[in-house]
């Protein structure tokens, strides 16, 4: 079976975590989304919160004009990060649920449910030029709406699957990546760019790799965490390779 090429994402938002814990310029997100495309990302991905509790508008700033790969601008679908987008025109837009008590993002956007406020944001978004994807479960009703509101791609949330994984739950991670399984293929069905993430580390990307519908990995906490053991580069490098591993299951299917 054929399947396009796999792209990795790398997400520096924990980069800037760590610089806000003390202050100032170190470390530097946009130094990280540099080491990461020579170590082999093919973009970047950096989420200005409403809170800016990392990502800060000026990071959002430098990044897009100083990597040389595509940003991905990970936001809430509001008026105010919908004016920063287009005024920064990066290559893509993931619309994320946002809540100021979370600590990470908990779940997908729920599509169905916010369908008439997502509808016109989608809309400026790609009237501003700017491909949009929506971060959502790989539920067929989420699917199906995401696709009737012409977003051209969707990122399925992988946090459930790979949280069961962690913890053991055999049963639960089988549901949830039969579930990823059928999702995928229902969205490259309606003509959709099918992406992942959250949660994912070597061993899930490896296995998510398989799936010939999925075009686009997002990672970053996981990444971050081994760069204090191994290093930015070589992290990108040791994911980059386990998804090769994963998609050479595909071409060998």
């Amino acid at each position: 079976m054929n399947a396009k090429p796999l792209r990795l994402g790398v997400n520096v938002d924990h980069v800037a975590t760590i610089r806000n814990a003390r202050g100032g310029r170190h470390p530097d997100p946009v130094r990280a989304a540099k080491l990461a495309i020579a170590a082999g990302a093919d973009g970047i991905t950096a989420h200005l919160r409403e809170d800016r509790r990392h990502i800060r508008d000026d990071d959002m700033a430098r990044l897009k004009a100083e990597i040389d790969k595509p940003l991905n601008f990970e936001m809430a679908a509001t008026e105010e990060m919908v004016r920063i987008a287009i005024a920064t025109k990066p290559h893509a837009v993931c619309l994320v649920p946002e809540k100021r008590e979370e600590r990470t993002t908990e779940g997908g956007l729920d599509a169905v449910g916010q369908a008439a406020a997502l509808k016109p944001v989608v809309h400026a978004l790609k009237h501003a030029g700017i491909r949009v994807s929506l971060f959502i479960a790989a539920a067929p009703a989420q699917i199906e709406m995401a696709a009737e509101l012409g977003a051209p791609v969707i990122e399925i949330h992988t946090g459930a699957w790979c949280d069961a994984l962690a913890e053991g739950r055999d049963t639960d991670a089988a549901a949830e990546w039969q579930m990823i399984r059928a999702g995928a293929a229902q969205a490259a069905s309606f003509g959709l760019e099918v992406h992942a993430g959250h949660g994912l580390d070597y061993a899930s990307a490896e296995t998510i790799a398989a799936l010939p519908q999925i075009v686009e990995l997002n990672i970053g906490h996981f990444l971050i965490g081994e760069a204090v053991f191994e290093g930015l580069a070589e992290t990108v490098k040791f994911m980059r390779a386990a998804m090769d591993r994963g998609r050479k299951k595909v071409h060998a299917s």
